[in-house]
């Protein structure tokens, strides 16, 4: 199996996360995290904390929130934060996570929301989002790559703008977090949300929201936490305001390793291998007839995720093909953001998305081209049928 949908989830992770899960699930961390009791346990919370802390540049690991993925991350944000009369600003190459959230507190809460159209490319101009803002603006949430193109969107310059403002301004880092250099403290986020299970290498099951000195709001959940059990109310220190319930502590394990394994690798090469996948596979798509690819052209402008077209061809076809018979795992539709293939062009059928991963070689690379080649002749002009059969 070539596998190309780490915009989805990575596969397969370091063996070390396995080996953490599997150690955690056998006993290494009894109980539940929540006593003096359960030293292995804390021990493992903590430390996972500390290494996100010290790839994200963030000052205190406390400001980290455990969640169980990107989504909950945002709705623990969004959620908490919005209410009736607030204005929020976004764009139109937002994730479902963003969009749906946004417009349900914009129906039943009175949020008003005002989404910024990015270009056909998926660019965003950081002016676009000062000429909008307003007496009761108060967050910008904006994705930091588009989980369709892979267009990086200018998050320094949105923050700028944010901070001149007093914005409270919220990065869905799904599709960067673990690819790309975030430094939370110089780039003027104030709260960033991200999955563990994507760039992050850790299992299903996790993520995380940093939430920056000064910002406090709504719990999501309520419940346990393990301290100050004689209260009513939940905690307002973090991260235990919001944390209530039992912790993941197999996918802590997992995520610790993972982030663990980009620390010791090193992300600048990380970023450089799958940069240089990219670049290499645009480069040869791009001589293939038939196809349109979307997004920026220049890969540096991207992370490894690259959505096309096959002229005439359906997107879930074309990926039916390439998984029966040649083995390739892709990504076709509409990736859970039809607004931001609204933008590109491509709704409501979709595109066929490849994302790499560190793991992937550049004679892969070669395979998938090769295969969209011989997809391309045996379709003139649609024989996708008979061909995966």
């Amino acid at each position: 199996m070539l596998y190309l949908n780490h915009a989805a989830t990575s596969h397969p992770k370091p063996e070390s996360v396995y080996q953490a899960v599997d150690t955690c699930l056998r006993g290494k961390c009894n109980g539940n995290g929540r006593s003096n009791a359960d030293l292995d346990a804390d021990r493992l919370v903590y430390q996972t904390r500390e290494r996100i802390a010290t790839l994200l540049n963030i000052p205190q690991s406390a400001r980290i929130v455990l969640t169980s993925s990107g989504t909950e991350s945002l709705n623990v944000a969004l959620f908490g934060l919005l209410s009736p009369g607030d204005h929020v600003i976004t764009t139109s190459m937002e994730h479902n996570a963003v969009t749906r959230s946004l417009h349900y507190l914009r129906t039943s809460r009175a949020v008003t929301v005002t989404k910024i159209p990015c270009s056909p490319e998926g660019e965003l101009d950081p002016q676009d989002i000062r000429r909008v803002i307003q007496s009761k603006t108060k967050l910008i949430v904006i994705t930091h790559a588009s989980n369709v193109t892979g267009t990086i969107l200018p998050i320094q310059e949105v923050g700028q703008i944010a901070k001149e403002h007093s914005i409270l301004f919220l990065v869905d880092a799904a599709q960067t977090v673990g690819h790309l250099r975030i430094d939370v403290k110089n780039t003027g986020i104030d709260l960033l949300a991200f999955p563990g299970h994507k760039g992050l290498f850790g299992p299903p099951g996790t993520g995380g929201l940093y939430i920056a000195e000064g910002i406090n709001f709504r719990p999501l959940k309520y419940g346990g936490t393990g301290s100050h059990s004689d209260l009513d109310t939940i905690p307002e220190s973090l991260p235990d305001k919001y944390e209530a319930g039992t912790p993941n502590l197999p996918g802590i394990a997992g995520l610790k390793a993972g982030v663990e394994f980009i620390l010791q690798t090193g992300l600048e090469l990380i970023r450089r291998h799958e940069l240089h996948l990219t670049e290499l596979f645009l480069e040869k798509v791009v001589e293939l007839d038939e196809i349109q690819i979307y997004g920026s052209q220049e890969p540096f402008h991207r992370v490894a995720t690259v959505s096309l077209n096959i002229t005439g061809c359906d997107p879930l076809e074309v990926a039916q093909a390439l998984q029966e018979v040649y083995g390739i795992i892709c990504r076709p539709g509409l990736h859970c953001a039809p607004d931001a293939h609204k933008t590109i062009g491509t709704f409501p059928q979709g595109t066929l998305r490849f994302s790499f991963g560190y793991s992937n070689t550049a004679e892969e690379v070669d395979a998938l081209v090769t295969a969209l080649s011989q997809i391309i002749e045996v379709m003139k002009p649609a024989k996708i049928l008979s061909f995966a059969s």
